[in-house]
């Protein structure tokens, strides 16, 4: 399961900015706690410190020693085993369980899903569109009533006008 993604360097001592993906950051970012690493030039990392700086959690591994090391994380995902957790959610769901999944509008395939931006009020689904434009849709059940990750699909219903108005360069 995801929990974080990493940003850039803070610092000289190999601290890292991150984005947080889970509900529970100070229960997950715990010194000693490892963590899995996709897309980093490292397979594990070892939290060594965790804390916050107005609203950025900072992270530091036993792993990085320095803002060099710090840099060749940057975009690398932090992922932890699953098989202790409590599994059915209900309709939460983690970005890694959403990206690449079908977006089906009215029976027809209008894109694919690339991230899921958490926010504090709500969070927004983005997806590249059949034309490969980023879409940003708010990710509430009256905009998407179906996700099966079965199928591999989410259905959506959104407003008349929203998907144009919601596009990267909000022009149609």
């Amino acid at each position: 399961m995801q929990v974080a993604r990493i940003g850039k360097p803070h610092g000289i001592r190999g601290e890292v900015t991150v984005q947080v993906l889970t509900d529970a950051p100070e229960d997950r970012f715990v010194e000693g706690a490892t963590f899995h690493v996709v897309d980093g030039p490292v397979k594990e990392l070892t939290v060594r410190s965790a804390r916050w700086n107005k609203a950025i959690l900072l992270l530091g591994f036993e792993e990085i020693a320095d803002r060099n090391a710090a840099e060749t994380l940057r975009q690398a995902r932090l992922e932890f085993d699953t098989d202790d957790e409590q599994e059915d959610d209900g309709d939460q769901w983690y970005e890694h369980e959403l990206v690449d999944l079908k977006v089906v509008l009215e029976g027809e395939q209008v894109g694919i899903i690339t991230e899921l931006r958490t926010g504090n009020a709500q969070d927004l689904l983005v997806f590249k569109d059949n034309d490969g434009e980023e879409v940003y849709l708010p990710f509430v059940e009256e905009f998407v009533p179906v996700v099966d990750i079965d199928a591999g699909t989410i259905t959506i219903t959104p407003p008349a006008g929203l998907l144009e108005v919601n596009r990267e360069d909000g022009q149609e």
